[in-house]
């Protein structure tokens, strides 16, 4: 049990910190556009030598900035009562830590493969028809590799409680 707890806490360690690195960047897509290669983010985008903020509430971009945050939120709650739960502590003795830090990820995971799949639809629909040269980037590349962690740190902690909750009876036939 106490395995598939660790092994749960450090993929959602892991994915918490890449959430929040994908988050703040400005690596999601690249581009090129009069021979000078240029990148954007949630928050900003950047040609070369100066960054700009994204003035307008573009819809894709408040959604999946949204979901992010959402995601992180859920993913560092989720940390924080898997902990309790690894260390045996003892307030809140009225719901299961273990089952409710699983759950806790697998929203994280839901959420923020949400904004991953609300980005990549709205920019392969946009700028996949109207400019040839670009591509994503590492920011976004990481925030797909946290929806793996997440995933896998909920099914590591529903793991934990079914090994808790359904122990193997000594008196096997």
């Amino acid at each position: 049990m106490y395995s598939f707890m660790g092994g749960g806490l450090f993929c959602a360690g892991v994915g918490n910190i890449l959430l929040i690195v994908s988050t703040a960047t400005d690596y999601w897509m690249q581009y090129r556009q009069s021979n000078n290669y240029m990148h954007q983010g949630l928050w900003r985008y950047c040609m070369p030598g100066k960054c700009f903020p994204h003035n307008d509430s573009i819809a894709h971009l408040d959604a999946t900035r949204a979901l992010m945050i959402l995601s992180l939120l859920a993913c560092f709650i989720g940390i924080i009562i898997g902990i309790m739960a690894f260390i045996h502590y003892s307030s809140f003795d009225r719901f299961d830590k273990t089952f409710a830090a699983g759950i806790l990820f697998f929203i994280s995971c839901l959420l923020v493969f949400l904004a991953m799949s609300v980005y990549t639809g709205v920019t392969m629909n946009y700028y996949g028809k109207r400019y040839g040269n670009w591509r994503f980037s590492w920011s976004y590349i990481i925030g797909w590799v946290s929806v793996v962690l997440t995933f896998f740190s909920g099914i590591f902690y529903l793991c934990a409680y079914r090994m808790h909750e359904c122990p193997r009876s000594s008196n096997s036939h």
